[in-house]
């Protein structure tokens, strides 16, 4: 593992008033990127939300500040002790925040595009098969670099154990929730999966009643989960077989994200989605996929069910612009 330590060269030089940052995608899921290398910087809701307007700010679907892991420690953060406990090494940690200014627990495509981030600023090198450890509200991720099916470089993060809310009585009904979407008679079942953020997973029929879905509105979950959750609508593809002869399975998803609204991408909701479909596939007792190819909006994702109970979650990254705006 191979990551810079906090120093005064890293650390931004902002004029009074103003605040470099970057702007990434992972599958045009978008992020603005700020550099807090000392830990000194607490950027509140409302800027957040600044930052993130797309017509009055520099637009975006959340806000990440990479910031010694240490600093938050000594912030109060008990999150970030918990992931120093777990790992010494997670020098840098995620401060992810969703576009109203929230905070959320975990960002999958958000980890991908901190991780780039790093690489861009020299706190981290990924080459020649090492990885990056670092610190979120969901606990460590671990990223390394690996080719994509496309040939472009793509990062594939460890995202940790998933569970069930319903447990197994979920798993053998399918469901344990129900989501209404504007324009549908009648509220559908749907499954809750958890990757250290909440899910909701409904199936839909075809890919045509997908497209024709109107998310401008938040989908109505009930139970209502307690912090809310992301809702994914997902299509089954059904399954395919590899040149090295491995069953991979296919999926396309829209997503709704807690805090957010209708995104190109959600990185932990393709997650969800796969591990919904998987369950689903294997209910009535035959094998189901352990890797399945989920198609977003904004672009192709790979999530990959692990021995150890934890996903694994894959695609690329990439930084297209830095600058300066005022806060």
């Amino acid at each position: 593992m191979t990551q810079a330590t906090p120093t005064d060269r890293t650390a931004p030089a902002d004029a009074p008033g103003t605040l470099r940052f970057a702007k990434g995608h992972g599958t045009h899921n978008d992020f603005v990127l700020v550099a807090d290398t000392r830990g000194d910087l607490d950027l509140t809701p409302e800027q957040v939300r600044r930052l993130a307007d797309r017509r009055g700010g520099v637009g975006a679907d959340g806000v990440i500040r990479l910031a010694p892991t240490a600093a938050l420690a000594r912030s109060g953060e008990t999150v970030a002790d918990d992931v120093l406990a777990e790992e010494p090494g997670a020098i840098w940690f995620m401060d992810y925040r969703n576009a109203d200014g929230s905070v959320s627990e975990m960002c999958g495509n958000g980890v991908r595009v901190f991780t780039a981030f790093a690489e861009s600023l020299g706190l981290a090198d990924l080459d020649g098969g090492a990885e990056l450890a670092l610190g979120t509200r969901a606990g460590v991720k671990r990223v390394r670099r690996e080719t994509g099916p496309d040939g472009a470089s793509w990062y594939a993060v460890d995202m940790g154990p998933w569970r069930l809310p319903g447990g197994e009585d979920s798993a053998r009904a399918g469901a344990d929730a129900a989501v209404a979407v504007r324009g549908w008679d009648a509220p559908r079942p749907a499954l809750s999966v958890d990757l250290g953020n909440p899910h909701t997973v409904v199936a839909l029929a075809s890919a045509d009643e997908l497209d024709a879905l109107d998310l401008s509105v938040a989908p109505e979950v009930a139970p209502v989960p307690q912090a809310g959750t992301n809702v994914e609508l997902v299509v089954p593809l059904g399954e395919e077989r590899e040149a090295d002869g491995t069953v991979v399975g296919r999926a396309r998803m829209r997503v709704h994200e807690r805090g957010v609204g209708e995104t190109q991408s959600c990185g932990t909701g393709a997650c969800a989605a796969a591990l919904a479909v998987r369950t689903w596939a294997s209910a009535g007792g035959r094998p189901a996929p352990d890797t399945w190819y989920v198609e977003v909006p904004g672009g192709l994702l790979r999530v990959r069910s692990l021995p150890d109970g934890h996903v694994e979650l894959a695609g690329p990254a990439e930084i297209v612009f830095t600058g300066e705006t005022r806060l």
